[in-house]
């Protein structure tokens, strides 16, 4: 009977464990910008962390024509970089009691400003994520909407 209780705890707890892992992964795939002018692709990395990079932009050239630019960054060594591929969002690692991506930092290419960041879904509504970029503290900060989108645009 001892051997039994023991097999149905292990197996509960890989059970658990996996439902943590696949809640985790919820937020990889495809999400529109709240403005409608980007979409970031969220993939986990092999390190386990979360990361989102640009891969599709409404306007992906500038006035002349040429892909557009990380023109913003005060890193001026990081001007010319591509905005298609740039990540935007990274280290991101995931908190199975607040049910949060928390740590991770968001890169502005519009101001050229980087913020730490959390992420959320709001009632297990998960076509819908939040992210709320801040500086100091959390509570002072804005917070935008992205959506799922099935596929990667073309």
């Amino acid at each position: 009977m001892k051997m039994i209780k023991k097999v149905f705890l292990v197996i509960v707890s890989l059970l658990v464990g996996l439902s943590s892992f696949s809640q985790a992964d919820k937020v990889v795939g495809y999400w529109q910008t709240e403005n409608g002018k980007g979409q970031i692709q969220v993939y986990k990395a092999d390190n386990g962390q979360y990361y989102g990079k640009i891969v599709w932009l409404k306007s992906p050239n500038d006035d002349s024509g040429k892909p557009r630019t990380d023109s913003k960054n005060a890193n001026t060594n990081l001007q010319k970089r591509p905005l298609l591929q740039l990540n935007l969002l990274s280290h991101f690692a995931y908190n199975a009691s607040s049910k949060e991506w928390e740590n991770g930092a968001i890169y502005d290419p519009e101001s050229g400003s980087t913020y730490k960041c959390f992420m959320w879904f709001e009632n297990n509504n998960f076509d819908l994520l939040f992210l709320k970029g801040y500086v100091g503290f959390s509570f002072i900060g804005r917070t935008s909407k992205w959506k799922r989108e099935a596929t990667l645009r073309h």
